[in-house]
């Protein structure tokens, strides 16, 4: 399931259920004290607060499966405005929850994608790629 947590300015993204083989983006969240919806299916950010992007990894294979966590976000024009990523290794059964952080600068639309490969040089996905919406404002609407 997937959240969104404000703890002292950082606006927390969760994607849950990344099975490296399926995702799960089911949506609901919390902001500070004010209640989060996906009006129509962005979620809000403020300018200068930095956003962490993180998905529930699970390996349900019986193997050590190596991945890396990709997050690309792009502006409504398609231009990346950040790339970043994690690399590592999951047990067989193990679960972790690896995040990449972005502070918006600018306001404006843009399109975060997260994707999960089994490295940044081989790109064979273990996933689905998820894309989350977020409307970047100056201050938020209550």
């Amino acid at each position: 399931m997937n959240r969104i947590l404000l703890m002292k300015n950082t606006v927390t993204i969760f994607s849950v259920s990344i099975f490296l083989l399926s995702i799960n983006n089911n949506v609901y969240g919390t902001i500070g004290g004010y209640s989060v919806s996906l009006a129509n299916d962005q979620w809000e950010a403020l300018v200068d607060t930095q956003v962490q992007i993180v998905a529930d990894l699970t390996n349900n294979q019986n193997r050590v499966q190596p991945f890396a966590y990709l997050v690309q976000i792009q502006d409504e024009n398609g231009v990346t405005v950040s790339l970043s990523w994690i690399t590592g290794s999951l047990e067989p059964g193990q679960f972790m929850n690896p995040s990449q952080s972005w502070t918006p600068t600018s306001t404006g639309k843009y399109t975060a994608q997260i994707f999960v490969w089994e490295s940044v040089d081989n790109p064979d996905a273990l996933s689905v790629p998820l894309t989350i919406k977020i409307s970047v404002v100056e201050t938020r609407n209550t």
